[in-house]
């Protein structure tokens, strides 16, 4: 019996491992597919010398992330510079007409938290907020340590969102909002918010709450 219940907790330990590893490589293709067809459009507007630039903060990007273990939380400090990392690929397309504003908390800075977490929901934000908007539109990035818990928040100034449920798989924050969840899910069960709601007088805000956990390196 003893022999059984240790198989069966290697089994399930396993298959949490896959399936944490799953979630986590599946950003890869999908940002990268954006990020690729949008060097494309350069290349084919002869603007070849963004392009190269594009081309190169994306291999910095993606160094990063390939050499990062998805099993492996890191502080939100460093979790931020990976982010820098993607908006300033996204920068050099944007140029003006995207501007990122960061409020972080000093004590927020040592938690832990899942690599590459915020970056799918400000994808979404410059996909959907940015992009469509001709005056481009800002993004804000705000940490706060609160009753045991992280609270982030990525909030933006576009034309926001008809479809304010955080697990609709077809609304448009679809892709990234619901692979955040299931993410949460998988590490933190039941002990996370997460939560998708309209800004005054325009704009989408997504907030994640999880418990804090601070980095001994930080």
């Amino acid at each position: 019996v003893q022999d059984q219940r240790e198989r069966l907790l290697r089994a399930t330990s396993m298959a949490h491992e896959a399936q944490l590893k799953m979630l986590r490589y599946q950003l890869n293709p999908h940002f990268l597919f954006n990020t690729l067809n949008a060097i494309s459009t350069l290349v084919l507007e002869k603007e070849h010398k963004t392009a190269n630039e594009m081309l190169t903060r994306l291999s910095a990007f993606l160094r990063h992330s390939l050499h990062s273990d998805p099993m492996q939380k890191v502080s939100l400090l460093r979790e931020l510079e990976a982010l820098n990392l993607y908006l300033s690929i996204e920068q050099v397309r944007f140029e003006e007409y995207l501007e990122v504003e960061f409020e972080i908390e000093p004590q927020a800075r040592s938690a832990m938290v899942p690599g590459l977490l915020l970056q799918p929901l400000i994808e979404n934000a410059i996909k959907h907020a940015i992009a469509v908007n001709e005056e481009g539109g800002t993004i804000r990035i705000t940490a706060a340590v609160q009753d045991d818990k992280l609270w982030l928040v990525v909030s933006d100034t576009g034309p926001g969102s008809t479809d304010s449920r955080p697990s609709a798989p077809q609304g448009p924050f679809g892709v990234g909002l619901e692979n955040t969840r299931n993410r949460l899910s998988v590490l933190y069960g039941t002990r996370f918010n997460l939560e998708m709601k309209q800004c005054q007088p325009a704009g989408l805000s997504v907030t994640i709450g999880i418990p804090f956990e601070r980095s001994d390196q930080e």
